[in-house]
C-alpha cells in the first residue's frame, strides 16, 4: 500500500505536540520525560466534554493536534481508532462498583465503556459521517491501525486520520496490561501527495519482524511502554525529513516493512 502523510501529532510524557517533538525525535533536545498536563478537547460541545474521558481526551488531544497543522477538513476524514486496553480506568470503577452489594454503576461510565467511544465523541465534534473503525491488538494495536487506515485510503481513495492511544492503567491493572506509560500518536494519511505533504509511505506486510528499535535509551522505553508509542522509530525519521525503512510486529504472526520516502 502507497500513501502520503500529511501531519502528526504527539502527546507523551516529554512529547507535547508534534511541533515542539521534532527537536527531541531529531536529537537536537534532550528527551526529558514530564508529567503530561490535561487535555480538554476543544472541538467537543460542553456536555459532552464534561462527560469525556481521559482516554477519549488523550486520542483528541492527538487528532486536534494533527489537524492543526493540515488544511484538511475533520469532517472530510475518514478514522481509524486503535487502542490496545481502551480506559481501562473505566473498566476498574465499574468492576468495583460490581463488587458492591447495591452494584450501583455510573450512568457516565457505563456511557464511556465501549471501546469506540472515542470514535464516538470524535463523530460528536467533528461532525463526521464517513467511515470509521476502533480495534485493538495488544502491542501491535498501532500497527494494525496503521495497516486499516492504509486500506481505507486505497479501497475508498479517502483522507484517514489515524489515532493511537493508550493510558496508563490503574495500580490494580498494571501488571496485566503492561502499559507503563501515557501516550498517544496521530497520522493524517491521503492517496495523493499534497502541497504541506510530511513524506511517502509504502506499507508492505511479511512475516514476524523484529521491530526496529530507538537509539535514545529513553526514548527506547517510551517505545516498549506503551503500544501507540511503536509509532516512534517512524516519527524520529519524520522528524529528521529522512527516508528510511521502519519495521513494527504485527497481529496473527506478521510484521510491517514501512518504507518512507523524504520530499
Amino acid at each position: 500500500m502507497s500513501m502520503y502523510i500529511e501531519s502528526v501529532g504527539c502527546c507523551a510524557p516529554g512529547l507535547e505536540g508534534w511541533a515542539q517533538s521534532q527537536p527531541v525525535l531529531r536529537g537536537e533536545r534532550a528527551y526529558v520525560p514530564t508529567q503530561m498536563p490535561s487535555h480538554p478537547p476543544q472541538r467537543l460541545p460542553a456536555n459532552e466534554r464534561r462527560r469525556s474521558p481521559l482516554a477519549v481526551r488523550l486520542a483528541f488531544a492527538v487528532a486536534e493536534d494533527a489537524l492543526s497543522a493540515s488544511t484538511l477538513q475533520p469532517d472530510d476524514l475518514a478514522t481509524v481508532f486503535a487502542s490496545s486496553d481502551g480506559d481501562t480506568h473505566i473498566v476498574h470503577r465499574l468492576c468495583l462498583a460490581l463488587a458492591q452489594p447495591q452494584r450501583v454503576v455510573s450512568p457516565t461510565d457505563f456511557h464511556n465503556s465501549v471501546h469506540n467511544s472515542a470514535a464516538g465523541y470524535w463523530s460528536i465534534a467533528a461532525g463526521a459521517k464517513l467511515t470509521s473503525t476502533s480495534l485493538s491488538a495488544r502491542h501491535a494495536s498501532f500497527a494494525a491501525g496503521l495497516l486499516e487506515a492504509g486500506a481505507l485510503v486505497q479501497a475508498e481513495n479517502r483522507d484517514c486520520l489515524l489515532v493511537a492511544f493508550d493510558v496508563r492503567p490503574p495500580e490494580t491493572l498494571l501488571a496485566g496490561c503492561g502499559i507503563d506509560q501515557t501516550a498517544a500518536f496521530a497520522l493524517i494519511l491521503t492517496p495523493r501527495r499534497h502541497p504541506g505533504s510530511l513524506a511517502a509511505l509504502h506499507v508492505q506486510t511479511l512475516a514476524r519482524v523484529a521491530e526496529t528499535r530507538l537509539e535514545e535509551p529513553a526514548l527506547e522505553e517510551l517505545r516498549r511502554s506503551n503500544p501507540a508509542a511503536r509509532a516512534l522509530p517512524l516519527l524520529v525519521h519524520l522528524a529528521r525529513r529522512e527516508s528510511a525503512t521502519v519495521l513494527l510486529d504485527g497481529a496473527g504472526g506478521h510484521g510491517l516493512q514501512l518504507e518512507l520516502q523524504a520530499p
